[in-house]
């Protein structure tokens, strides 16, 4: 007879429990609670202990901490016709819980979907030497773009990085021969700058040698004092023309008589 109210009490405390645990909600800091009652939104609740009618009240729980999302590589091409593969990562956080559970079906769905579209349609605008070189001004464009389409939802884009450019063998060929060229080109003109400045001291120190005939008999022998440092078997010397032109006058008069 004791054992039939044993088991009401058990039932109805098991009952009570389990009714307690559907009411009692904890959400951590970076969380957020949105309540339906009966189908009708009531609002965002969190962080902390909530509490919700059983049966009548339905939670959808909503993280508030930046996401970091990779965007599939895409097929592009570019406004000059160069075939790529192009990836990118994509930074974003939920600001408004409401928004993102009532406006829009999955948030992080649809904003993968229109960071693939907006990915695509940017950069085969772009030519390719301005993919390469303006990055920050590409990315800066997708970051604005798409926070306009998903500023609807409750979702802020921080940043969107392109972070790998594909680009096909032929055309990495093509681009290593012309920095090839443009680093011979600038060898070039950097060794022609250089003899135009040799050219031009030694013109300034002919006319200084030519002023003073000493000079020139005194830098022969400053030339001659370089080589006899090195350890050369033979030494050549070179001798002014008018040091040896009286010899050769006296020699031609000699030979005339």
């Amino acid at each position: 007879m004791l054992m039939g109210p044993a088991i009401v009490y058990l039932f109805l405390i098991f009952m009570g429990l389990l009714i307690l645990g559907q009411a009692i909600r904890v959400l951590r800091e970076y969380e957020r609670g949105v309540i339906f009652r009966l189908g009708r939104l009531v609002g965002a609740k969190g962080p902390g202990l909530i509490l919700l009618i059983p049966i009548i009240d339905k939670m959808v729980k909503v993280s508030l901490r930046t996401i970091a999302m990779d965007v599939p590589s895409q097929d592009i091409i570019s406004r000059d016709n160069v075939s790529l593969k192009v990836n990118a990562v994509l930074y974003f956080r939920v600001i408004d819980p409401q928004r993102a559970i009532v406006e829009i079906e999955d948030y992080l769905y649809a904003t993968s979907q229109i960071a693939q579209t907006t990915l695509r349609s940017v950069l085969g605008q772009s030519e390719l030497d301005e993919l390469l070189a303006s990055r920050d001004k590409i990315n800066q464009l997708l970051q604005q773009i798409i926070d306009q389409h998903t500023d609807p939802w409750g979702v802020k884009v921080s940043a969107v990085e392109v972070k790998y450019v594909d680009l096909p063998t032929e055309m990495q060929r093509a681009m290593a021969k012309q920095a090839e060229a443009e680093r011979e080109k600038r060898a070039k003109i950097i060794h022609a700058e250089g003899e135009l400045q040799a050219s031009e001291k030694l013109a300034q120190a002919a006319k200084v040698l030519s002023s003073q005939a000493q000079a020139l008999q005194l830098r022969y022998l400053g030339t001659l004092t370089e080589i006899a440092t090195e350890k050369n078997s033979t030494i050549i010397f070179p001798v002014p023309i008018d040091l040896i032109k009286p010899l050769m006058e006296l020699a031609s008069q000699k030979t005339g008589e």
